[in-house]
């Protein structure tokens, strides 16, 4: 297993980006400086992630989420949370 995460992913079972394997080790998600901990998908190139919208659920009882736009970093956080790139 390589230590590189891919340009998009997601936890959503259904979606195209969602990649069981890769989801088994902690992945640490930095949005415009925050570290982000409810990240539902996210995308670097393109520079956005989607996080849930509240406890709102769609008619499938999936969470509503919001897209939002910026800069992303992505990583394995298996270190622990003291070791993040550009920390």
């Amino acid at each position: 297993m390589t230590d590189t995460l891919p340009d998009r992913l997601a936890i959503d079972p259904d979606s195209p980006y969602y990649d069981a394997d890769l989801l088994k080790r902690p992945i640490g998600v930095r949005f415009n400086g925050v570290e982000k901990t409810n990240v539902e998908e996210y995308c670097v190139s393109e520079g956005w992630i989607r996080v849930a919208a509240g406890k709102a659920l769609d008619r499938k009882g999936k969470p509503l989420t919001l897209k939002l736009k910026g800069t992303v970093e992505v990583w394995y956080d298996d270190e622990g949370k003291d070791e993040a790139p550009g920390a």
